[in-house]
């Protein structure tokens, strides 16, 4: 995983991005993710107040956000992604869910 676009609009249909070992760069929605989450959603957006370190609007922060706002938990999915194991080529192994 290389990165997170986000659609403000709808969280779910924000993109991950990823590098594959043939050199291309691909995207999956968010939403294809949602069931590796089980903390809570917060249902009020904090971009562009004190409490947002904005992580979420530079596509390649993949930061632990600390808000209680309703994009952290997208952040939080990036973290459990991006522990999966890789193999020895640095390509990751997905895990059977």
């Amino acid at each position: 995983m290389v990165g997170y676009q986000v659609d403000f609009d709808e969280l779910m249909a924000g993109l991950f991005l990823f590098n594959h070992s043939c050199g291309t760069t691909f995207s999956v929605r968010a939403g294809d993710f949602q069931d590796l989450y089980k903390g809570p959603i917060f249902m009020e957006r904090l971009n562009g107040t004190e409490e947002c370190q904005s992580y979420c609007l530079h596509e390649n922060d993949l930061h632990h956000c600390p808000a209680k706002c309703e994009c952290a938990y997208v952040l939080e999915i990036t973290q459990v992604v991006s522990k999966w194991p890789k193999n020895l080529d640095g390509e990751t192994l997905v895990p059977r869910l």
